[in-house]
């Protein structure tokens, strides 16, 4: 007698049953993998606002090279662009970078100018101005004229080695921070506008939470270890009272390293990372770097005493005073 074969029906139950086994397995990894990946991610959860659509010019990834639209910045021109011309603003802002590199003494070109609208440009299109301004922290503007047809420029700033420092003055020294108008430069734009009120009034760190047990000294994250609390920042806000705030966009974004200066959401509130925070992904606008030296000081203000709270179900540990901060212009040094 032949062997009997199995049934069609029979087949097709089994192959659904694989089915449905194979699926429920993906979901259960999916979850755990995004529990995973998500612990800590204690910042994002009080963002302050949805991230505004302004146009950013320039591309993530090999170094930062990022302009303003509608922005035209004046100065001397170190390359004339009827002479000089390319067909991306990155190119534009590399070629300024080039002139920027520290090692036969200071910068020679800090600012670029790029017409990269066709429409607008006209036979101006792809011109790119190098130019060096009187002062990198309050760079020169040129005054729209309504009485010759717009042209659209996008410009943008290159600080150099020692160039593009400000101080955050507390009552336990003061936090020396490298900008970084190449990779954020709404945000840089908005913090220099800060500069001269000469106070920043409201501004402060509100926020405290030390390494604990999941970082050591250097930031690295421990083996095995958690990822918090607590979560390893000073975090704080950037506005001035009787100042207008207008919403940030989100600008580059790399991983959060110790002494990472970021935004939250779209402002104003900040943070200053006291370790590599991996686990955060890219998703917060690193718009400056603390100097080596001054980590001290914000390790010092997260030792300070705190009082224990829960922001949207995640808890943390908000300064019993809050630091109050000046807003503070650093002289060119050679090192930064």
């Amino acid at each position: 007698m032949a062997r009997k074969s199995i049934e069609p029906n029979t087949v097709l139950v089994n192959r659904l049953i694989l089915l449905f086994v194979f699926l429920v397995s993906c979901g259960l990894a999916y979850l755990f993998f995004s529990a995973v990946t998500r612990s800590g991610s204690s910042v994002s959860e009080f963002r302050t606002g949805s991230t505004s659509s302004f146009a950013v010019v320039g591309e993530k990834g090999g170094g930062c090279c990022r302009g303003i639209e509608d922005l035209e910045l004046w100065g001397s021109a170190v390359k004339w662009g009827s002479d000089f011309k390319f067909n991306t603003s990155k190119e534009c802002c590399n070629a300024c970078k080039a002139m920027c590199t520290g090692k036969d003494g200071p910068c020679l070109c800090d600012s670029w100018v790029f017409c990269g609208n066709r429409e607008t440009c006209g036979s101006k299109f792809g011109e790119c101005w190098l130019k060096k301004q009187k002062d990198s922290l309050a760079p020169e503007r040129q005054e729209e004229d309504h009485s010759v047809e717009k042209i659209t420029w996008t410009s943008g700033l290159i600080f150099g080695k020692g160039e593009g420092i400000i101080g955050f003055e507390t009552g336990y020294g003061t936090i020396h921070i490298k900008l970084f108008p190449d990779c954020a430069p709404h945000t840089v734009a908005y913090i220099l506008e800060l500069l001269p009120l000469h106070h920043c009034a409201g501004c402060e760190l509100y926020r405290a939470e030390s390494r604990g047990q999941s970082w050591d000294s250097e930031g690295n994250h421990i083996k095995n270890a958690g990822f918090g609390p607590p979560y390893a920042l000073i975090q704080g806000t950037l506005e001035a009272k009787g100042t207008p705030f207008h919403k940030l966009p989100l600008e580059d974004c790399p991983l959060l390293k110790r002494g990472s200066v970021a935004l939250i959401g779209s402002g104003p509130e900040f943070f200053i990372s006291l370790a590599d925070h991996s686990e955060w992904k890219q998703e917060y606008t690193v718009f400056g770097s603390v100097l080596p030296e001054d980590m001290n000081v914000a390790e010092k203000i997260a030792a300070l005493p705190t009082v224990s709270d829960a922001w949207n179900n995640v808890n943390v540990t908000v300064l019993k005073k809050p630091v109050p901060f000046l807003l503070k212009r650093i002289n060119k040094s050679s090192q930064d």
